[in-house]
């Protein structure tokens, strides 16, 4: 019983020491990178938004009251009103929820891809490494990712799907591009060639070996192109291809707003810092990755 106890109470020691110097890492960086530390609190803030927006929006975004239509911000409606009445504080939070939900479902879909096509172009080589980086790359890079995805939602009609797919049909190809040149260095590492000699698929040595090794730079693309998703998702609701009315999305909101622009600058005003300060956030966050993953950084900030 007794050595039961004091291994116990070893245990608790070893978490709380843990737990301590957890926190104290994290308040370190807070202190050397406080643009980071802004930005994950943001991050954090449009998620709690994105996931409980009926629940903290003050008023149904959708109502319509004509007789406070373009409202100023007053005690009863916080960032004011629309053209319709309706809340915009209540349709900025809701709108948290569409930008946050392609903004993933695009990182996601072309991280994917990116993954598969550039581990296959970077490993085999050859004639399939020439196809895909010469080829196909450079077709998609030829064209303006923003320019394809309008063509497509044009012909296969608004939707948070649609949107998805055609944000995806030309992002995927940075994630390839990078993934493409880390193979290519990793390939003909030791432990990779140990994994062949011992008969180790190639499956296996690319997602056991190869892409653990990898990853890094990865995240830090992800986590900037997750800006760049949010940025596009809102230009294409600007211009009319995104999520129909009368669901709540920035770009909409900037698009109604615009032809009350000096009547009423709050239509603009607070969905635009929405969008900048989704935007800026990420971008912080990817740049503390990028600095917090480079062992050279690390060691100049001391950390």
């Amino acid at each position: 019983m007794l050595p039961r106890l004091i291994t116990c109470k070893i245990s608790q020691t070893n978490l709380s020491t843990a737990t301590i110097s957890f926190r104290r890492r994290v308040a370190g960086n807070a202190r050397h990178n406080p643009l980071a530390a802004t930005g994950l609190v943001l991050v954090v803030v449009f998620v709690i938004f994105a996931l409980f927006a009926p629940w903290i929006a003050p008023q149904d975004p959708a109502a319509i009251n004509l007789p406070a239509r373009l409202a100023p911000p007053s005690h009863a409606h916080w960032f004011g009103t629309d053209e319709l009445g309706r809340d915009i504080l209540s349709r900025i939070i809701f709108g948290a929820r569409i930008s946050m939900l392609v903004g993933s479902s695009v990182v996601v879909t072309s991280l994917a891809l990116g993954l598969i096509i550039g581990s296959i172009a970077g490993y085999y080589g050859g004639a399939i490494d020439r196809f895909v980086n010469v080829v196909l790359m450079n077709a998609f890079l030829s064209f303006p990712g923003i320019l394809l995805a309008i063509a497509f939602v044009a012909f296969r009609g608004p939707g948070i799907f649609n949107l998805v797919l055609a944000l995806s049909l030309g992002g995927w190809v940075g994630y390839a591009r990078l993934v493409r040149g880390q193979v290519l260095a990793a390939r003909e590492r030791e432990f990779v060639e140990a994994a062949r000699a011992l008969g180790a698929s190639d499956l296996r040595i690319i997602v056991r070996h190869i892409l653990p090794n990898i990853i890094q730079p990865v995240i830090v693309q992800a986590a900037i192109g997750m800006a760049g998703a949010i940025l596009a998702e809102a230009t294409m609701s600007f211009l009319g291809l995104g999520v129909p009315p009368p669901t709540a999305s920035w770009g909409t909101m900037l698009n109604d707003g615009r032809a009350h622009l000096f009547d009423a600058p709050h239509l603009v005003l607070f969905p635009a810092l929405a969008v900048m300060l989704a935007v800026l956030s990420f971008n912080f966050i990817g740049d503390a990755l990028r600095d917090y993953l480079d062992p050279r950084s690390r060691i100049e900030a001391g950390l």
